[in-house]
């Protein structure tokens, strides 16, 4: 009897080594999906799709927070917040935007504070992913060393709006060059995929109940790009982006992931909200 119980203890401990190994699921990863505003635009060329390729005009603009037993890490920070509760309107020609409750407001409804962020990271600096990045100057960005370079010193791309995130400027940042384990266990990674900006990422998660998710930043903006592996015209770099596509796929093949397109309306629409989650 007694051996029988030595055994199956030492099945037990097996599988606990198991799976707390970096490529496994970590108990007590939570995802929360907001509402960051939305975009529609009447001409869709732009994302190198002619308007007859896909019925789609409507982009979901999304913020996310992963809740890890070792802190908060907040995903994208959607439109600028001086857009939320003034309906829809037209920003330029052709091209509308909403956003109902500003991101603070969301968090709040939580008992969460901006301060309570320990982390935060956006696919890329882009004006419609950084809205409310301002707020987070407690927290440590982490952020691509090239995407740094593009954002905070060059400036060189007409999508920044610097006014949006430079209040960052002095805070803690971790500069990357590649791939990073946030939690350092596997579950949280941010994955380099450069090419729509210099230092474009997106993010893998492993949760215990969702399984593997992909979040996608811009690699794609439409379901119709990733079928046809379109490239934005406004991309900073076309070859780059190419081969982050492939890196990307591979990588959703290997784990066995879902892709979350983040601008998806379609996907977005059935998606559980916060103060829901993920898990």
């Amino acid at each position: 009897m007694r051996s029988e119980y030595t055994g199956l203890m030492r099945i037990a401990f097996g599988l606990f080594l198991i799976l707390a190994l970096p490529g496994h699921a970590t108990t007590g990863v939570q995802l929360y999906v907001f509402d960051c505003g939305s975009l529609r635009a009447e001409d869709i060329s732009m994302f190198s799709l002619s308007n007859e390729e896909t019925p789609v005009r409507e982009l979901f603009a999304p913020c996310y927070l992963i809740k890890h037993p070792d802190g908060l890490l907040l995903w994208d920070a959607g439109l600028p917040t001086d857009f939320a509760g003034k309906g829809e309107f037209e920003l330029e020609p052709g091209v509308f935007v909403r956003y109902d409750t500003p991101l603070a407001d969301q968090l709040a409804a939580m008992d969460i504070e901006v301060s309570d962020i320990d982390m935060v990271a956006f696919s890329h600096m882009h004006w419609d992913h950084v809205g409310s990045a301002n707020l987070f100057t407690e927290s440590t960005l982490l952020i691509q060393r090239s995407e740094h370079q593009s954002a905070f010193v060059a400036k060189d791309n007409e999508l920044f709006q610097p006014e949006l995130y430079m209040e960052l400027a002095d805070s803690n940042m971790q500069m990357l060059d590649g791939d990073l384990d946030v939690f350092d266990d596997g579950s949280v990674q941010i994955i380099s995929a450069p090419g729509h900006t210099a230092g474009h990422q997106v993010l893998l998660l492993r949760l215990e109940n969702s399984g593997t998710l992909l979040l996608s930043g811009d690699l794609y903006h439409f379901r119709k790009s990733r079928e046809l592996r379109r490239v934005p015209v406004f991309n900073s770099n076309a070859e780059d982006t190419l081969k982050a596509m492939d890196k990307v796929e591979a990588l959703i093949e290997q784990e066995n992931a879902t892709l979350w397109i983040e601008h998806d309306k379609a996907l977005a629409d059935t998606l559980r909200k916060a103060p829901a989650f993920y898990d």
